[in-house]
């Protein structure tokens, strides 16, 4: 007479029964392949460009010892605390900030008319000079889209 499925030795029934568990080397192997794909084609940041940026300025205005305002208006002129100036004086102007004993801050106001890529000219001057006091001001303005 045959015995009932319950009467089965566990040992049994486990060679029978279907694998639960999940291979996972497989993908462990797809991970790595795509890991070292990635790894190869990242190109690496090696790219710099040197500037000499000049040190001094007869006719620049005066740099405040405690909070220095740039601006840019809507026909892309820069002002240093109110007084319109160049690039190159801006170079110069920035130099001189960083080198004062107590870094002064930097305050950075660009128009809403102001375009794009002066406001980025900008912004690469102030990051080559060594700034490191440096914010935007101004944004309250600009809360509500499209308001002016």
């Amino acid at each position: 007479m045959p015995q009932p499925d319950h009467a089965v030795p566990d040992r049994a029934r486990a060679d029978h029964a279907p694998m639960a568990e999940m291979n996972t080397t497989p993908l462990i192997d797809v991970l790595l392949v795509l890991l070292i794909m990635f790894v190869i084609t990242i190109p690496v940041a090696t790219h710099s460009v040197d500037m000499d940026l000049p040190r001094d300025c007869a006719d620049c205005p005066a740099v405040d010892p405690t909070v220095n305002r740039l601006t840019i208006d809507g026909a892309d002129r820069l002002a240093w605390n109110g007084s319109i100036v160049g690039e190159s004086q801006l170079a110069a102007l920035l130099v001189a900030a960083r080198d004062l004993p107590q870094e002064p801050e930097l305050q950075f106001e660009p128009a809403a008319s102001a375009s794009y890529q002066a406001s980025a000219r900008v912004l690469r001057l102030v990051e080559r000079s060594g700034v490191t006091r440096f914010g935007f001001v101004g944004n309250e303005k600009y809360r509500t889209f499209g308001a002016r």
